[in-house]
């Protein structure tokens, strides 16, 4: 459960202070920069404070400026953070050296964070949940996290729903209140998804993490894959500087 004082407010733990998020913008599309995004998540997850986090990279970026409402949910997402290689080449064009930051590294630091709280020695964030991959994939997945962290409780479920099972699988949400919703839809399908669901769990940290479970199912290698968008990322970054 978590911690409340005698009024029943939430108490706030007084010995996390994670960094203030630092707002930048690429090509107009807004990025935050910080030292420790996993410390400044756990800090919103103990407060319960819901956060919608957005895995930027090249591809994304360029897709924005051609899809409005894929840039409007990246502008309103609490927490956008540099995944690809060419986020991290203009953020160098500008000064800011900085490092890649994969969102798989993030959602596992989240995992470990969630992992740990459930020792019974610190607060307690709750629940996890995956969602998305062929079916079996999100079990194997979450047994694979479970043997690491006996104590973390993972719900799952497959990306391959039947429109008529979808309300169901929203009331089950709704029922558990995760903590922490891992989506993997890919890009931007995942984004849409979480914009339009997560009013069923408004306290939760929800996270796009595309293949990270067959990755952590074991049914496919990490790889560090090229961004798709940075050859027309670059030449919009030339543009914008005045270059042919």
């Amino acid at each position: 459960m978590r911690k409340r004082d005698r009024n029943g407010e939430k108490i706030v733990p007084q010995s996390t202070f994670p960094q203030e998020l630092q707002p930048f913008s690429v090509l107009g599309v807004p990025l935050h920069l910080t030292d420790d995004y996993v410390g400044w998540l756990v800090s919103q997850a103990e407060q319960q404070r819901g956060c919608h986090v957005v895995t930027l990279n090249a591809e994304m970026t360029m897709q924005a400026g051609q899809n409005p409402q894929l840039a409007t949910i990246i502008q309103q997402a609490e927490l956008v953070i540099p995944d690809g290689s060419g986020i991290v080449l203009y953020l160098k064009l500008y000064g800011k050296q900085v490092e890649r930051r994969p969102g798989i590294e993030l959602a596992e630091g989240m995992l470990q964070a969630f992992g740990k709280s459930r020792d019974g020695k610190s607060q307690d964030l709750g629940t996890v949940f995956f969602y998305g991959g062929q079916p079996g994939v999100t079990d194997q997945a979450a047994i694979a996290w479970q043997q690491q962290f006996p104590g973390l409780v993972i719900g799952t479920q497959h990306g391959y729903l039947k429109p008529e099972e979808q309300l169901g699988f929203e009331q089950r949400l709704k029922d558990l209140q995760p903590g922490l919703i891992l989506v993997g839809l890919g890009v931007p399908r995942q984004e849409f998804w979480i914009a339009e669901h997560r009013h069923l769990c408004p306290d939760a940290i929800w996270i796009g993490v595309g293949g990270s479970f067959d990755i952590w199912a074991g049914s496919r290698a990490l790889a560090l894959e090229a961004d798709a968008g940075v050859a027309s990322f670059c030449m919009a970054i030339a543009a914008l500087s005045g270059e042919r």
